[in-house]
C-alpha cells in the first residue's frame, strides 16, 4: 500500500512526488521525482531510457549489524529473488518466454551492436525488464517496440533465442492483449485484462459468482479468498490453481521456502521465528487461514531489527481487487528516524477522535500500530525496480481492528530519490512565485508527514458497520481507488491541523500548505504527464489523486477556494482558502469513509467515475507540450544492491558484503541467470 519530518533538522531525510526539488510522491508509494541534485561521490543515477530513470540506494548501517542479523538479511533477500519468476508470470502469460529471449539475444547475438535499430531494441529490452513484462509497470499500456518485426526475427535466429510466432504477434501487434490491468467499467474487465490471474476464457460474471458462493457476507474474519492462485476453466467447471509447493509455481515458491527456512535458523526473536514459520507453511499448503495466522504474527513482532514484507501481499494488478501480486521487501530499522516520528504512532487514537468521520465509522480502540523508518536491503517482485516508499499492513480490515498493522516508510530510498539528479518542475507548474518558495522550503517535510499519516493513521483509521463484508466484495474493482483516497484524505485534513505543530513535527501551517498546493497541483495538472493523449485515468492511485482534486475543486468554486488562472495559454491553480480547502477534504472523507463503512458500491462508483477517470483532452495535450521544458523522466525505479557471503575454510559465513552495481541491464542478466526457476507458460 504504497513524506518529511521537522523536527526539520532532526530527519534529513527525503522527499516525494510533484514538482521539484521538493517534489512529491504517488501515494501508491511509487515516487514521481523531480528532484534537486545533491553533491554526493556516490552515483546515485546509472540510466535513463524512455519514461524512467535507474537509481542506486545505500544501505546505512550495514556495518553496524550482527552476523546474524547479516545473515538473516541475506538469507530473506535470497528468498526474495527466488520468487521474481512469479512476478513476471502473474503480470502476462508470455512474459518469461519474452524474457528468456531478451536474455539470450543480449548475451549471445553476434551481429552489429549499433545502430538505430540497436538502440531501439535496448529501450525496448529495458523497458520490459524495469516492468517485469511486456506492459508498463503503472500505466499499463503494452510497449511498443521501436523497430520492425524483420528485426526482432533477425536476432532471435543470430542469437539461438527461442521466440514463438504467437508471441511475437503480439508483440508487434497493437490490439492484441493491449493492457495488463483494464478498469474501463463499460468492458468484462477479467477479458479485456492481459493480467495472468484467470485463464483466457474465464469472465468476470463467472468470477464474481466463483467468490461469491465462498464468501459468508457477516463472516467477522474472513479469509483473502483467491489471493493465492489463478482462476481456470477445467474440465468445464471455473476452478483455482492455488500457487503452493506442489502446485502452481511449485519450483519457484520451493526455492522461496529453502531460504526462508534458513532464515528461520537466524531469526531475530521468537516471534519473528513463528512467522516466518507460518508463512513457509502457507507457501507449502496454501492455506488461507495459515496465511492470517503469518500476518497476525508478523505484525505482533516489533522488536525485531531486521524485517520482511513478503508474500502475494498487493491487490493493484488485479482489475477484481483480488489477487496478491508476489513480493519482497528486506529491510533494517533505522531506530532513530523511527524515534523521531513515533509521536504520529503514539497519537493514533487523537486522530481517529479528531477526524470529520461519523461516530459510529471510528474505531473507539486504535490498536497495534507500529511505525518504523527503514532502510531496504533488497527488494523483489512487485517492489522492484520501481518500488514504494511507504508500505502499511496486513490488508485484511478484521486483522487491523483486532491486532494492529505495521507501517514502515523506506527511507533511504527515499533519500536516493532526493539525492539523484533531476530538473525543476516547479516553473512549469506551480501558479507563482509563493507556491515555489514554499515548495522549495517546505514540500520535502510536507511529503514525508503526508506518508506518515497516510500509512499509519490513514489505512488503519474508521470500521465498517456490522455485518458489512469487505471491500473487494462490496466495493468490487474501484476498492483499491477508494480506499487509498481515503488514506489521503486523512493525510490531507490532518496536515492543516495545529496539533502537527503543537506534537512537533512541523514549524507551521505552512507545511500543510505546501502539500495543499502539491497535491492540487499533482492531481489536477502534473501526473497528466503519465498518461498518453487520448487515454481515460486507469490506474487506482492516478484515479485517487484526479477524483479527490476533481471533487474539492468542483465543491469549492461557488467559494473559489480553488481558482483556475490560464495565461498565455497555460492552466495553473490557485488555492484561496486553505482553510475551506481543508473542510472540503474532510468532507469528502467522512463521505469515502461512509461509502466503505456501508459497502455502497453505487455510491463509489460514481464518485470515481465523474471524478477519477475521464481526461480533458484540451488540457492533457497542454500539460504533455509544458512537461517537454522537464527533462527528468517521470518514473523512476532501483539497481538492488548485491548481498555477498564471505565464508570460511568450512563454508561457514564470516561476513556479509553490500555491493552496489551499476548496470542495470547487467543486473538483470544476472538474475535471470540465478533466479530463473519457472518454465516458461505456467
Amino acid at each position: 500500500m504504497r513524506k518529511e519530518k521537522v523536527l526539520i533538522a532532526l530527519l534529513a531525510l527525503p522527499i516525494f512526488l510533484g514538482c521539484g526539488p521538493a517534489s512529491t510522491v504517488g501515494d501508491d508509494g511509487r515516487h514521481d521525482s523531480t528532484a534537486t541534485a545533491a553533491a554526493d561521490s556516490f552515483r546515485w543515477e546509472v540510466d535513463q531510457f524512455a519514461d524512467v530513470r535507474v537509481l542506486r540506494y545505500k544501505v546505512p548501517g550495514w556495518d553496524q549489524l550482527t552476523l546474524q542479523q547479516k545473515e538473516l538479511a541475506y538469507y530473506l533477500s535470497m528468498a526474495g529473488l527466488s520468487g521474481r519468476d512469479i512476478m513476471w508470470d502473474q503480470n502476462y502469460r508470455y512474459n518469461l518466454t519474452v524474457r528468456r529471449a531478451l536474455e539470450k539475444i543480449l548475451r549471445d547475438y553476434k551481429g552489429e551492436r549499433t545502430g538505430k535499430d540497436w538502440e531501439a531494441f535496448l529501450t525496448y529490452a529495458k523497458q520490459i525488464f524495469f516492468a517485469n513484462g511486456i506492459h508498463h509497470h503503472y500505466g499499463n499500456e503494452k510497449f511498443t517496440p521501436g523497430f520492425e518485426r524483420p528485426y526482432l526475427e533477425q536476432l532471435v535466429a543470430s542469437s539461438g533465442a527461442q521466440l514463438p510466432k504467437e508471441v511475437v504477434d503480439v508483440l508487434f501487434d497493437p490490439s492484441r492483449d493491449a493492457k495488463k490491468v483494464s478498469l474501463d467499467a463499460t468492458r468484462d474487465l477479467v477479458l479485456s485484462s492481459a493480467v495472468n490471474f484467470y485463464g483466457e476464457d474465464v469472465n468476470e460474471k463467472e468470477v464474481t459468482a466463483y467468490y461469491s458462493r465462498m464468501e459468508k457476507q457477516e463472516d467477522p474474519k474472513p479469509l483473502s479468498y483467491g489471493i493465492n492462485s489463478k482462476v481456470v476453466r477445467q474440465d468445464g467447471r471455473i476452478t483455482e490453481h492455488v500457487w503452493k509447493v506442489g502446485g502452481m509455481y511449485d519450483a519457484a515458491l520451493k526455492e522461496v521456502v529453502k531460504w526462508l527456512e534458513l532464515a528461520k535458523g537466524v531469526a531475530g526473536s521468537e516471534q519473528q521465528g513463528k512467522a516466518l514459520g507460518l508463512l513457509i507453511d502457507f507457501y507449502r499448503t496454501g492455506d488461507l487461514k495459515t496465511w492470517d495466522d503469518f500476518n497476525v504474527a508478523w505484525v505482533k513482532d516489533t522488536i525485531s531489527q531486521v524485517d520482511l514484507i513478503q508474500g502475494f501481499v498487493e491487490d493493484y494488478n488485479d482489475p477484481m481487487g483480488r489477487k496478491g501480486s508476489y513480493e519482497s521487501i528486506v529491510e533494517v530499522v533505522d531506530p532513530i528516524a523511527t524515534k523521531n516520528m513515533r509521536v504520529i504512532q503514539q497519537n493514533a487514537q487523537w486522530f481517529e477522535d479528531h477526524s470529520p468521520l461519523m461516530a459510529e465509522h471510528k474505531k473507539k480502540n486504535v490498536v497495534g500500530i507500529t511505525y518504523r523508518f527503514i532502510n531496504a536491503v533488497n527488494e523483489a517482485g512487485d517492489a522492484a525496480p520501481s518500488t514504494p516508499i511507504g508500505v502499511n499492513l496486513p490488508n485484511a480490515d478484521w486483522i487491523r481492528a483486532t491486532h494492529g498493522s505495521k507501517s514502515v516508510s523506506l527511507g533511504n530510498i527515499i533519500d536516493a530519490y532526493d539525492k539523484s539528479s533531476g530538473t525543476s518542475s516547479l516553473e512549469v507548474f506551480c501558479n507563482d512565485q509563493e507556491e515555489i518558495d514554499r515548495a522549495r522550503k517546505y514540500a520535502t517535510l510536507s511529503s514525508n508527514l503526508h506518508t506518515a499519516l497516510h500509512e499509519v493513521v490513514g489505512h488503519a483509521s474508521g470500521q465498517l458497520e456490522p455485518g458489512v463484508a469487505g471491500t473487494a466484495i462490496t466495493l468490487k474493482s474501484y476498492a483499491s481507488t477508494l480506499e487509498e483516497g481515503r488514506a489521503d484524505l486523512v493525510a490531507l485534513y490532518f496536515l492543516m491541523d495545529p496539533k502537527m505543530v503543537e506534537l512537533g513535527v512541523m514549524p507551521s501551517l505552512e507545511v500543510g500548505k505546501a502539500e495543499y498546493d502539491g497535491y492540487i497541483r499533482n492531481g489536477l495538472l502534473y501526473q497528466l504527464r503519465r498518461l498518453k493523449l487520448g487515454s481515460d485515468i486507469e490506474e487506482a492511485h492516478m484515479r485517487n489523486r484526479a477524483w479527490v482534486s476533481r471533487w474539492v475543486y468542483d465543491k469549492g468554486l461557488a467559494d473559489s477556494v480553488i481558482v483556475r488562472n490560464v495565461r498565455n495559454g497555460e492552466t495553473y491553480y490557485d488555492i484561496r482558502d486553505y482553510e475551506k480547502l481543508r473542510d472540503l477534504f474532510g468532507q469528502l472523507l467522512r463521505e469515502v469513509q461512509r461509502i466503505k463503512s456501508q459497502g455502497d458500491y453505487a455510491a463509489g462508483k460514481a464518485l470515481v467515475e465523474d471524478y477519477g477517470v475521464k481526461v480533458d483532452p484540451a488540457l492533457h495535450a497542454e500539460v504533455l507540450k509544458r512537461a517537454e521544458r522537464i527533462r527528468t523522466a517521470p518514473y523512476a525505479g532501483f539497481v538492488q544492491p548485491r548481498l555477498v557471503p564471505v565464508t570460511d575454510d568450512s563454508g561457514h559465513i564470516t561476513d556479509v558484503r553490500v555491493e552496489y552495481p551499476d548496470d542495470f541491464l547487467g543486473q538483470m542478466l544476472e538474475y535471470g541467470e540465478h533466479f530463473s526457476f519457472l518454465p516458461d507458460m505456467n
